[in-house]
């Protein structure tokens, strides 16, 4: 159900690491926790971001939630489509939904983030 080739954090972020840049997105499962996203704040290109910093906000009609960087670095570009489409994040988590490209500070960071396969069992643990 999860991309394999991506990392996951607790928060419900994940990544898709591609050499020195990250791309972040929140998980099918924050998306559905949330319920129908209407409004995506999103953070400025060439901002700073340390592990578990606030990207930014997601407003859905039944919360508003932050969205926490799962790496540190810098943001090299967000999804500007969010401003006008939110819903995308809806449709399509792990793909058109990303939210932010960031430059990786220390790759290694990666190592701390769960697999698709750690990420889905996590997820069980919650329903239970």
């Amino acid at each position: 159900m999860y991309p394999s080739d991506f990392r996951y954090s607790k928060d419900h972020e994940w990544v898709k690491a591609e050499g020195d840049t990250a791309t972040i997105g929140i998980t099918d499962f924050a998306q559905k926790q949330l319920g129908d996203v209407v409004y995506v704040e999103l953070p400025a290109v060439g901002a700073t971001l340390d592990i578990h910093q606030t990207i930014g906000v997601v407003e859905s009609v039944k919360a508003v939630s932050e969205v926490y960087s799962p790496l540190s670095g810098e943001v090299s570009a967000v999804n500007e489509e969010l401003n006008n489409s939110p819903e995308i994040l809806n449709r399509d988590p792990h793909g058109q939904g990303w939210i932010i490209r960031l430059r990786l500070k220390n790759k290694v960071d990666l190592d701390q983030l769960m697999t698709a396969a750690d990420y889905e069992k996590f997820l069980e643990g919650l329903a239970s």
